[in-house]
C-alpha cells in the first residue's frame, strides 16, 4: 500500500472506539508514524497542547458535544484537518466550511483521497 502518511503524526478525534480501531488500521497501512486519539473535546485539547500533529481527523459531534473548540485549536496551530461525521442534518462546521468532510461509513479509498488532498498543508506550508 502507498505510504501516504510516512513519518506523519496524526490525531484522530472520535468517540466511537470501534471506528477508532478501524481508522488506526487504515492509517498504519498508510505508514503513519504516530497516532493519538481522543474521545472528548477536553482530551483532544490536551493532546493538541502537548504534542505536534501533521494532520487531524475530527468527528463533528463527540458524544453530544460540538467539536468546534478542537477545530479552533487545530487551526490556530496550523494543523491540516478534516471532518468525519455520520450527521446528515445541519452543518456544524461554523467558520471551517472549507474543510473537507468524510461521511461515515467510509472506505479506505475515501480516506486516502482526503489525505492526499491535505498533503502539504500544515504549519510550515501555505494554504
Amino acid at each position: 500500500m502507498d505510504r501516504l502518511l510516512s513519518g506523519r503524526r496524526v490525531l484522530v478525534v472520535e468517540d466511537e472506539m470501534l471506528l477508532v480501531m478501524m481508522i488506526e488500521d487504515m492509517l498504519a497501512d498508510l505508514g503513519c508514524k504516530s497516532l493519538s486519539s481522543a474521545a472528548t473535546v477536553d482530551e483532544a485539547l490536551a493532546l493538541i497542547a502537548a504534542q505536534t500533529f501533521d494532520v487531524a481527523m475530527l468527528d463533528m459531534n463527540l458524544n453530544g458535544s460540538d467539536s468546534h473548540p478542537v477545530a479552533e485549536a487545530l487551526a490556530a496551530r496550523g494543523v491540516a484537518f478534516f471532518y468525519v461525521t455520520g450527521n446528515t442534518g445541519h452543518d456544524l462546521r461554523d467558520g471551517y466550511a472549507d474543510r473537507p468532510m468524510l461521511k461515515k461509513p467510509f472506505r479506505q479509498e475515501d480516506l486516502i483521497a482526503i489525505l492526499a488532498r491535505l498533503q502539504g498543508e500544515g504549519p510550515s506550508s501555505p494554504r
